[in-house]
């Protein structure tokens, strides 16, 4: 056994680990909105993680080509978007379902463009998570809340496709470093210019560098190692356990107690986003096999 794998968690601890690990950080920024505002708390969470992944990847920023550059730029952009709008929708509405809303970005990638009968379920069962979480009447969630967490998820499904791209021409680790550094160009502003960054103490640049860590280098690490280990079918459905682990999280850590039909939304979500991988990863076996 090769001296480093002691050190290597088992594939699907390391996915389920790197959830509680994004949750738990978001937790801790909702500890920090009041102090630093959600754009403050978006800057520091992505300008830190933006120099410990400088760091510890060392990007030959000098090297990259014009075509890189054209991938790799707007790829950071919907990145910075897509933090910055969640944790607008966290200033109001409960992690769980935040969480839950934003997860129809990427559902909406894997049903794009399918005819199969099966895949219409799981976008009526997300259909109906919506629903439930909708605030029907002028009760329940805050709408703006709710408008900020689909937008992240737009940006999230923007995210998954320029992706795609920046990883046909640039290597993983380097990918995710320039674009982090792209994100931060993006959401530095709207962070300066909300006038809370003023406020920082060294405990509260502490806590951000925690939330950097627990919401981008961990996880980060960690998924790379299972997605070596793992079949993406399988990864991508472990995945589909972010809304509840949000759920809990926002529980456990910050008081936040959802409804039973907000619980149900939850479980409807998650069930479009396994059900839509797992067709999506059998029709393309389907056509591989062909």
């Amino acid at each position: 056994m090769p001296e480093s794998s002691r050190f290597q968690l088992p594939p699907v601890p390391a996915v389920l680990l790197a959830i509680i690990s994004v949750q738990g950080g978001a937790a801790i920024a909702k500890g920090l909105f009041p102090v630093v505002g959600a754009a403050g708390t978006a800057s520091l969470r992505i300008g830190l993680s933006a120099l410990m992944l400088l760091v510890a990847v060392r990007p030959r920023l000098g090297q990259l080509r014009a075509a890189q550059w054209r991938a790799v730029v707007p790829y950071g952009l919907a990145l910075g978007a897509m933090n910055f709008l969640f944790y607008c929708a966290l200033a109001r509405v409960p992690l769980g379902l935040g969480v839950t809303l934003e997860f129809v970005g990427p559902l909406v990638v894997a049903l794009a463009g399918s005819r199969r009968w099966l895949d219409v379920l799981w976008a009526v069962l997300a259909g109906a998570g919506i629903a439930l979480i909708a605030p029907w009447g002028g009760h329940g969630i805050d709408v703006v809340g709710m408008l900020f967490a689909l937008a992240a998820g737009g940006c999230w499904a923007v995210y998954i496709v320029l992706g795609s791209r920046v990883a046909e021409v640039l290597p993983g680790n380097e990918a995710v470093a320039v674009g982090v550094l792209f994100a931060t160009l993006a959401v530095l502003p709207f962070g300066l210019a909300a006038g809370q960054l003023v406020h920082l103490t060294p405990r509260l640049l502490g806590l951000g560098a925690a939330l950097a860590l627990l919401s981008s280098a961990l996880p980060f690490t960690l998924e790379m190692q299972a997605l070596k280990r793992l079949p993406t079918r399988t990864f991508s459905i472990l995945m589909s356990l972010e809304p509840a682990a949000a759920a809990l999280c926002g529980w456990l850590f910050l008081r936040e107690q959802l409804t039973p039909s907000q619980w149900l939304a939850v479980m409807l979500v998650m069930a479009a986003s396994a059900g839509a991988t797992l067709t999506a990863r059998r029709a393309q076996a389907a056509v591989g096999g062909e």
